[in-house]
């Protein structure tokens, strides 16, 4: 059995949900019938989502060598002798080109083939639909060889010049019509689909190696394992309604606090693994990412890009704030008397609507904090809160006045 590791290699994390075997070689042969023999290959491309003839055929054009592939005797063969690093290193590249979505580098992605043969990568992780590198090699060989039984679009004689051969870009591909085009891609997509599902799959390789366990043994283990205290202990008893978020949150938060150099992408990464909601998200990050340092070295507008990925409910927005009051009248009470200050940078960031931060203001509660403490920190903000509804009221009375 060969031991999973993630797909991203240069991801750490080993709570990353994205896990493959790790390539193993095998040197057959000598003199000029040596050969390298991939005996998990198939196991490999079935955690990708890739036909096994993609990836073997990949290596055979990075390293100039020929290749056979014998997938009705699970048989993949590179000829030469090269070392299991080398190839894992080879498959990181095929990785990076046709597997990982370049908007959100997840690994989440099916290969589509438009009319005009481009080759793009459909993310069902974020949505974009972007083009693979279609200057490689493999885009010939994955093009004449697409999945098993998937249906081909006919190719465009004509590009957008009206020269024969030359391919119009997808962007403004326009032969045939978009219900033709839709049909053409979903074949396409439940084929490949089908077909990596239908590659051999030996009994040592995990059902589900894109899944991350939540059974109640396995969440127990990894929070032993992190030792995580209560640092978000009054955020999950804050929320009747998922009281089973508390191992997850307390999770992200220790990521925060352990990884102080994790870029925006990191965090939001952690942040989906872990399947923590959005709302809840911006309470932790108010609370664990910011510090009493927040408005000395411009916190707020540094982190305001990540929180504004997940801040765009009300309800997100109200436990940001949420999050705000525990920042200031729990972990960092010394930063009680800039609670104006805070809520500005808010503002300034649209982090939080107008609406949202007069209906906060209007009456303590005790869901983040204990209820004098929230009064107090509603006492604090009046100033803030007052030139807020000020300002709205002007702007209310400059419309009126605009539409007389």
């Amino acid at each position: 059995m060969s031991a999973n590791i993630n797909i991203r290699r240069d991801v750490s994390d080993k709570f990353y949900r994205y896990k493959m075997p790790k390539l193993i070689s095998k040197i057959e042969g000598k003199g000029n019938g040596i050969k390298t023999v991939i005996p998990n290959m198939s196991e490999v491309a079935r955690a990708l989502s890739r036909p096994s003839t993609y990836t073997t055929k990949f290596f055979g054009c990075e390293l100039g060598a020929q290749v056979n592939c014998d997938a009705k005797n699970d048989r993949y063969v590179v000829n030469g002798a090269h070392d299991a690093e080398k190839l894992q290193k080879l498959l990181d590249i095929f990785i990076e080109k046709f597997v990982l979505c370049a908007s959100c580098k997840n690994p989440e992605t099916v290969l589509v083939l438009t009319k005009d043969d481009f080759i793009m990568k459909d993310c069902k992780a974020c949505g974009a639909n972007l083009m693979a590198d279609n200057r490689h090699k493999l885009v010939t060989y994955i093009i004449k060889n697409p999945p098993t039984n998937a249906k081909r679009s006919k190719k465009s004689k004509n590009g957008a010049d009206g020269k024969k051969g030359m391919p119009t870009p997808p962007e403004t591909a326009s032969n045939g019509s978009d219900d033709e085009d839709a049909d053409d891609v979903t074949a396409f997509m439940d084929a490949e689909a089908a077909a990596a599902a239908a590659l051999p799959v030996s009994r040592d390789v995990d059902d589900d190696d894109w899944a991350v366990d939540t059974s109640e043994d396995a969440v127990a283990a990894r929070m032993k394992e992190l030792a995580v205290g209560g640092a978000v202990a009054k955020l999950t008893e804050a929320d009747d309604d998922e009281d089973d978020q508390d191992d997850p949150l307390e999770q992200f938060a220790e990521y925060i606090t352990t990884h102080p150099n994790a870029s925006d992408s990191d965090l939001h990464t952690a942040a989906t693994n872990l399947s923590i909601r959005p709302d809840k998200a911006c309470a932790v990050l108010a609370q664990v990412l910011l510090t009493s340092a927040v408005l000395t070295n411009n916190e707020i507008p540094k982190r305001a890009p990540l929180i504004r990925t997940f801040s765009k409910t009300e309800k997100a927005q109200k436990n940001l704030l949420g999050g705000i009051e525990r920042l200031v009248g729990v972990s960092h009470k010394e930063l009680m008397p800039k609670i104006p200050m805070i809520l500005k940078a808010l503002y300034d960031e649209d982090l939080v609507d107008e609406e949202v931060f007069l209906a906060w203001g209007e009456k303590p509660s005790k869901k983040f904090v204990e209820r004098k403490i929230s009064k107090e920190i509603r006492e604090r903000a009046a100033p803030f809160l007052a030139w807020l509804k000020e300002a709205d009221e002007e702007s209310e009375e400059e419309e009126e006045s605009d539409e007389e």
